[in-house]
């Protein structure tokens, strides 16, 4: 699999459900919420069914075979 593509946040965590929304991953917090409960996000190659985890730097999310990691500002 391709190399992360890194998705900046402004501060030093990032819930999951608002991080697949600004990676672009998906378009709304509903759909968010979906794919999260359905158990098709994977969290540094875990599967994460909480879309409140909280995400730090470096941290890597799969989704559909796109993968980004939060840089932290």
């Amino acid at each position: 699999m391709a190399e992360p593509i890194d998705v900046p946040i402004d501060d030093k965590t990032i819930k999951l459900a608002q991080f697949l929304k600004l990676a672009d991953l998906v378009a709304s917090g509903s759909e968010a919420k979906t794919v999260i409960a359905a158990g098709l996000v994977r969290v540094n190659d875990e599967v994460e069914l909480r879309r409140g985890r909280q995400l730090q730097g470096g941290d890597v999310v799969l989704l559909a075979n796109h993968s980004v990691r939060v840089a932290a500002g």
